[in-house]
């Protein structure tokens, strides 16, 4: 009898109901965008992001900024998909160095058989498992350098899978760190916030309206012993807390699902910045920045909301007033509307630049 071949690297493609996938583990084209790419671009032309990818925001008005030539030595602080390194490493056209950073664990390993596939070997391109707060290190060992990036988003990969626990509107754990294997997750810090320090944590991340009443619902849904580990649960409670209140609901007006939306958002938001001390770690960055950068090197940060461009531009300005920056940026710039539609994550980016 002849001995029977088995196709070990073939995998079925996960089995979902209906027309079209819905979670995320089962669009299986969308997490395969080198084999699918008709369908990614398909997807990316309606306007959307395509499950596990990252759409690069505002490339063309970033390296016009930077200013990249051949034979340069650069510093990508926030690697996340790689499209900016990408784009930057194409114009080094093979001389030169790119240092790329990353805290997600998980996230930089993918990226770099990503990059690695597309040709972009060690004599062109590193990786550096790192948070950006750490640059004066990365400095040291492989500065200083002629440009630095550094984008302020979440990546999409992270927003997408519901394991991450970013987003309000896919259920998952609620954790929010960018390395899950470090520190306190949102539902743990969650725990240890009292009334108050929620209260103030929502308004000076998030600005949200609903801070008092949001955080009153977060007490009692503890005091009742009511878990709140789940984005399911706290989106719940937000909404809850929003639409069975009659003054509120009133306060709301006509699009209430609109405005329960945009709190789930914000308090998400919040919780984020907080778990991953953002704000801590962008401050120690600005303060770092002007010292790894060669004389002429040029900066450019794209930020996504008003405390991180607050804290920028106020860097970027004190600086330049203390010596440090020869010119800065003394307008933001904002993304096309074509980029916009294109890309609907690029809405509420800002882009500064500086000059050693």
């Amino acid at each position: 009898m002849g001995e029977t071949i088995k196709n070990e690297g073939h995998k079925r493609r996960p089995h979902y109901s209906g027309k079209y996938p819905r979670k995320f583990h089962e669009k299986y084209k969308e997490l395969q965008p080198e084999k699918y790419g008709s369908e990614i671009e398909h997807i990316i032309s309606k306007g959307n992001t395509p499950a596990g990818m990252h759409i690069p925001i505002m490339v063309d008005e970033i390296l016009d900024c930077l200013k990249i030539e051949p034979g340069m030595t650069g510093l990508d602080c926030t690697l996340g998909y790689g499209g900016h390194s990408s784009r930057m490493l194409e114009l080094l056209q093979g001389s030169g160095h790119l240092y790329s950073l990353d805290v997600d664990p998980i996230e930089i390993q993918k990226t770099t058989e990503r990059m690695r596939a597309k040709g972009f070997s060690e004599e062109i391109w590193t990786p550096v498992h790192t948070n950006f707060a750490n640059i004066d290190r990365v400095c040291e060992q492989y500065g200083p350098f002629d440009f630095v990036l550094a984008d302020l988003g979440v990546s999409s990969m992270q927003i997408d899978n519901p394991e991450r626990g970013f987003s309000y509107k896919t259920d998952g754990p609620l954790d929010l760190r960018f390395n899950p294997s470090k520190g306190e997750s949102a539902a743990e810090r969650l725990r240890s916030l009292d009334t108050e320090e929620l209260i103030g944590l929502l308004i000076d991340n998030s600005d949200e309206p609903y801070a008092e009443e949001i955080a009153a619902a977060v007490a009692s849904a503890f005091r009742k012993k009511e878990p709140l580990d789940t984005t399911t649960a706290l989106r719940e409670l937000i909404t809850k807390t929003l639409l069975e209140d009659t003054p509120l609901r009133n306060a709301l007006k006509t699009d209430q699902t609109e405005a329960v939306k945009k709190s789930c958002a914000r308090v998400f938001q919040a919780l984020r910045i907080d778990v991953n001390s953002e704000f801590e770690v962008l401050v120690e960055f600005m303060d770092k920045l002007p010292h790894i950068l060669k004389e002429g090197g040029r900066a450019a940060i794209l930020t996504f909301h008003s405390g991180e461009d607050r804290i920028v531009k106020k860097e970027f300005k004190r600086n330049q007033k203390d010596g440090l920056y020869t010119e800065v940026s003394r307008d933001v710039i904002r993304p096309s509307k074509e980029e916009c539609f294109r890309n609907p994550r690029a809405h509420s980016t800002k882009l500064r630049w500086a000059i050693r």
